[in-house]
């Protein structure tokens, strides 16, 4: 594949789609082709349902957001430009990722809305310390629900 792209399979657009609000079928009744099977050198499968399952920063970053920001979440260009995460001095202030990740921005979808308070803080915490990042000041859950909509 030409560097900076990459391919969407139907997993990946059904497990976005809900997120988008545009597909209501129950993932179960499509086909799915051989070419569209993940590898057996797969990574983290994708969160089943409108709800995410996972509950540690790891396994939510890896279940949701590395399919824009990538595993090794410097992010990508190509249909769509997702931001690289790699020492990025905007997760500093640790509201600001709170916010971007219940409200969205841009064409970041507000993905913490089908995720707890608790998933929230987990995932957030998670990149504002890894990626060569090292802000050490943890969210909490009550953080997370101080920017929720009322």
């Amino acid at each position: 594949m030409p560097s900076g792209r990459f391919k969407v399979t139907i997993q990946t657009w059904l497990a976005i789609a809900p997120l988008l609000g545009v597909l209501s079928v129950p993932t179960g009744s499509l086909p799915v082709s051989a070419q569209d099977k993940p590898s057996p050198a797969a990574e983290a499968p994708l969160s089943p349902g409108f709800r995410f399952t996972e509950s540690s920063g790891e396994q939510l970053f890896a279940g949701i957001c590395q399919g824009c920001h990538m595993r090794d979440g410097r992010g990508a260009a190509g249909a769509g430009s997702y931001p690289s995460l790699v020492e990025d001095r905007n997760l500093e202030a640790a509201g600001y990722p709170v916010y971007v990740v219940v409200r969205g921005q841009r064409a970041m979808p507000p993905v913490g809305r089908i995720m707890s308070d608790d998933q929230v803080a987990s995932v957030v915490n998670y990149v504002r310390t890894h990626f060569g990042n090292r802000y050490q000041d943890a969210v909490t859950a009550d953080d997370v629900k101080q920017v929720r909509p009322k």
